[in-house]
């Protein structure tokens, strides 16, 4: 069956994808008028419709190369010229080392936009890459950037709020936008049908935190997200080491996990019905048709004798 599309329709993700635009730069005017929480705001609508945009193109069958070109002219906005704008204005703008660090920030943010979308044409990556990113994500790295800002504004001024400790997270977060380091892409996770229930469960209590506290709520979903990297880290590792798993579900991944791990430690599988070492054959009994042999000493009369521990290979408590 062909799919039909109709101009308007090819026409939807790219709307989605301007008012992400409209609302990053809303965020520098909000912080020109010292509206700080709106320009937080902001700039999490962006990060929202950010994730809808490729997921509708997709779905509806209208990818085009424009519509990838100006979600990354968008991104740089919203993301990048935005945050640092944001956090310059915040920060009363009079020192010129953090001037500089928001040019770092933007000048980042924009190069490690333009290494993904080299990295889109890369066709000699491992399947596994799909899982990662690399580095941290344009919206993700917007919103870790202030972060401090956030907690400003909940708890009011303290040492997160210091202008050397505001330039010097800037510059951190800019770090992680260029750096080599993988983070999971949620576009590839996949719930069973098991955790559909709790899942739903959690998204609810979530909408009920960052209804009833949103800055709390952002404070702490950024920590979990960079709680998160060590063990995107180990993922990314080990199955680079371990090819045989790139094209298995989670569940079979986890059974390969589990099973070098065991050997790796110099565990066995149990065995049913038996005992493992020299005693397996001190005690087990015998199968039908097998013949017994005699143990020495039965023929004199004497009876068997008894076997030792060292004998059956056991250790003395």
């Amino acid at each position: 069956m062909v799919r039909v599309t109709t101009p308007g329709v090819r026409l939807l993700p790219n709307a989605i994808t301007v008012l992400a635009l409209c609302a990053g730069l809303s965020a520098v005017q909000f912080a020109l008028t010292r509206n700080y929480a709106m320009a937080i705001a902001s700039i999490g609508i962006a990060a929202v419709l950010d994730s809808l945009d490729g997921r509708i193109a997709r779905l509806l069958d209208a990818t085009s190369k424009m519509g990838a070109e100006l979600d990354s002219l968008s991104d740089g906005i919203s993301f990048g010229v935005a945050p640092a704008l944001v956090i310059y204005v915040w920060q009363t703008g009079a020192d010129r080392i953090g001037w500089v660090a928001s040019l770092i920030f933007a000048v980042c943010m924009i190069l490690r936009l333009a290494r993904f979308n080299t990295l889109l044409d890369d066709t000699e990556q491992p399947p596994y890459a799909s899982e990662f990113f690399v580095g941290v994500p344009a919206p993700a790295g917007g919103l870790l950037a202030m972060l401090p800002l956030v907690a400003s504004l909940q708890w009011g001024s303290g040492w997160w709020s210091s202008q050397y400790v505001v330039w010097a997270w800037t510059i951190a977060i800019a770090a992680l936008l260029i750096s080599r380091i993988p983070t999971l892409s949620l576009k590839t996770v996949k719930a069973p049908a098991k955790a559909i229930a709790p899942l739903l469960i959690g998204v609810a209590l979530l909408a009920a935190a960052i209804i009833q506290f949103p800055l709390v709520a952002l404070v702490v979903a950024m920590i979990l997200y960079l709680a998160h990297i060590p063990y995107s880290i180990k993922r990314h590792r080990w199955l680079a080491a371990h090819p045989e798993a790139w094209t298995v579900p989670p569940r079979e991944r986890r059974a390969i996990r589990r099973a070098r791990s065991s050997r790796r430690l110099g565990l066995r599988p149990p065995l049913r019905r038996r005992v493992a070492g020299a005693a397996m054959r001190a005690v087990r009994l015998p199968r039908a048709g097998e013949t017994v042999r005699t143990p020495r000493g039965s023929e004199n009369g004497q009876g068997p004798r008894r076997r030792s521990w060292r004998q059956i290979g056991l250790r003395r408590k």
